[in-house]
């Protein structure tokens, strides 16, 4: 199977070498709901793709036809999507985008052992492809965020979104525009300030309660 890269944007460095700390995060959620496009956008260096063209052959399986919003979509990630972030000098973040279709889903247990955290990427257009993920996720107790790529369609408030999904009110949830750079970056961004705060919590000692001094 041949795999398929895109080209970096103008700027994007090589792969550099020298990092202590190697960072994995995991892009997952529905079919066509933006995660290869956020890989693609905020890598530094050319991302791979293993992306493959539907065909007929196809019909059936993907049932496409039922999936508003990706009926013009003409390929498909089969295994992971590979991008790389430089933190600092010791630290790089690996990301892995995860194949969207169903029956690809039992790649998702590779792809979350070693991860520090996952990014869910909604898609309103059809919300219930994001159940699945964010299942798994808690089923593999494995720290997440929650993002809303804005495919237009009627406005809902990140409010209705949270509901909608059944999310811990603990659980970060952002739009992004999966295309643009920063707002890929802004979603990263999220998730490691939410890793912080979560593994600060782990850290600290428990609070223990202050007893109170006897009333004379």
């Amino acid at each position: 199977m041949d795999s398929a890269t895109s080209e970096p944007p103008d700027g994007r460095r090589e792969l550099a070498a020298g990092a202590d700390n190697g960072l994995k995060i995991v892009i997952v959620g529905g079919f066509g709901a933006g995660k290869t496009t956020l890989v693609r956008s905020v890598s530094e260096i050319r991302p791979l793709n293993t992306e493959e063209t539907m065909t007929q052959a196809g019909a059936g399986v993907d049932e496409l036809a039922d999936l508003d919003g990706v009926r013009g979509k003409t390929s498909t990630t089969v295994a992971f999507d590979f991008g790389r972030i430089t933190l600092d000098a010791r630290n790089v973040l690996y990301l892995f985008g995860a194949p969207g279709q169903e029956r690809f889903w039992f790649l998702w247990d590779r792809l979350f052992s070693g991860t520090l955290g996952a990014v869910v990427l909604v898609d309103t257009r059809r919300l219930e492809d994001s159940w699945y993920a964010i299942d798994r996720l808690e089923q593999h107790g494995t720290p997440f965020i929650v993002a809303h790529n804005d495919f237009g369609g009627p406005p809902h408030t990140l409010e209705q979104l949270r509901e909608a999904l059944d999310l811990d009110p603990e659980v970060p949830l952002v739009r992004c525009d999966a295309r643009a750079r920063e707002s890929s970056k802004d979603v990263l961004i999220t998730l490691v300030e939410h890793l912080r705060t979560l593994y600060a919590r782990q850290a600290s000692p428990s609070a223990l309660p202050v007893p109170q001094e006897a009333a004379p």
